[in-house]
């Protein structure tokens, strides 16, 4: 009876190895961290990303997940309040923009035209 009890406990304690270990790989290859940028990049990225974006406070800096072009995703609330998300290389020259509205849809291509208009 106590060799059961024994191959219970390993066979328990190798299941929440896995299970830790399973979910720590989801996490990093997941995407789901936005790794935020700190620093001289930082500063550089919010200079370049003001002057694209021709004004405003950034509230936030980022290096760049999936879902755009670039190294860097700068977001900007220009002074009408509406918020941009600029999209920065390693040089920090701007590649793209998409509106942010923190929905997860962009209402701007990555050339910085609205989706849909004709203009």
């Amino acid at each position: 009876m106590k060799l059961n009890r024994r191959v219970i406990l390993v066979i328990a304690v190798v299941i929440a190895a896995l299970a830790a270990g399973g979910a720590g790989i989801a996490q990093a290859v997941g995407g789901g961290s936005e790794e935020q940028i700190t620093g001289p990049a930082a500063e550089q990225a919010k200079a370049a990303a003001l002057e694209a974006a021709g004004g405003g406070t950034v509230t936030e800096i980022e290096g760049q997940d999936d879902d755009g072009a670039g190294v860097y995703e700068v977001e900007v609330r220009r002074g009408d309040g509406t918020q941009v998300e600029i999209h920065l290389d390693a040089q920090f020259q701007e590649v793209g923009r998409a509106a942010d509205d923190d929905t997860g849809s962009e209402s701007e291509d990555e050339s910085g035209e609205e989706s849909g208009s004709n203009d």
